[in-house]
């Protein structure tokens, strides 16, 4: 196992993972800065909007086969709607009532609910011992993360916690449906742009009947510089440079990233927004983290090897 880690993941590999990390983990630190400026499904369909296009440019540029028929289109939409649309906006959304951090960390248990779904549904993807006692660990520490608050009567931060966590279950929904799309012959960028396009069309005319038309006048050039770079960092090229880290590195040590993405969003929030964290949601925070290590089981192995 160690051999085969190190095969697999050299500096190119550890710098693209951490790269990654970044655009993914920092989005949450660009929601948090637009939302002084802009509501919630705005922010959503101008990141999306500005995505698609430069996502379109590169099928275009790398003349990429483009999705076909009808069956394809539909599945397309069903993919956007879950993996786009869907959590995009109630991540965004349950930000205006919790931390950046805490978003963060909650985003990072959509691989428990992806072990719960796919065992569930898929043949090829059984229980094991490891990962019943890490979804189990994982949830014990959501129920610790979002506290006596979900007993007691449900208060704002509570339902922005429960709207990450259905964020996360859309997120591990759209994982398993995306199953599919291995026998379509459809490139990954492509899969990419085509559920990216789905989901803009669906909250262009979401967006304008609840939000209305929004003023960019007097928005800052620092919320523009986020808007820029959640949309061409954490949406294009993160996105692109995952499906290459998958192909030189292997989907297993590429799924690294959902560790690293709560640090890095843990870490902006508390050095540029001034953040902090209680005593109970470092706990929570830290029993999701081992729940997802119990859960991926690599690390147990290694351990287990360099003591043999």
């Amino acid at each position: 196992m160690t051999e085969q880690i190190k095969q697999h993941m050299g500096p190119i590999e550890i710098g693209l993972l951490l790269f990654i990390s970044l655009c993914w983990g920092g989005s949450f630190f660009f929601i948090e800065i637009l939302l002084d400026y802009l509501p919630p499904l705005t922010i959503v369909t101008l990141r999306i909007g500005l995505a698609v296009i430069v996502l379109w440019g590169i099928v275009f540029l790398s003349n990429l086969q483009r999705p076909q028929g009808v069956s394809q289109w539909a599945a397309l939409t069903v993919l956007g709607l879950l993996s786009i649309a869907l959590p995009f906006s109630l991540i965004t959304w349950a930000q205006t009532r919790i931390d950046s951090g805490i978003a963060s960390v909650l985003n990072a248990t959509a691989p428990l609910f992806v072990v719960l779904l796919a065992g569930i549904t898929l043949s090829d993807e059984r229980f094991t011992r490891g990962k019943i006692a890490g979804v189990f660990i994982g949830v014990l520490g959501v129920a610790v993360l979002i506290g006596p608050e979900a007993l007691t009567g449900i208060g704002g931060s509570a339902l922005g916690q429960i709207a990450v966590i259905g964020a996360s279950f859309s997120y591990a929904l759209a994982a398993v449906f995306s199953r599919r799309f291995a026998q379509m012959g459809l490139s990954p960028t492509v899969v990419a742009t085509g559920q990216v396009s789905m989901a803009t069309l669906m909250l262009v005319p979401i967006t304008l009947t609840v939000e209305g038309m929004q003023s960019y006048i007097f928005i800052p050039v620092a919320a523009w510089a986020s808007l820029l770079s959640m949309a061409l960092l954490s949406t294009v090229l993160a996105n692109v440079l995952y499906f290459r880290l998958i192909k030189t590195a292997g989907a297993t040590n590429s799924a690294i990233v959902g560790f690293l993405m709560p640090v890095v969003g843990t870490s902006l929030g508390i050095a540029l927004l001034g953040e902090a964290f209680s005593a109970v949601q470092i706990i929570g925070a830290g029993l999701i983290g081992v729940g997802l290590i119990v859960m991926d089981g690599r690390w147990v192995r290694l351990v287990r090897s360099s003591k043999n």
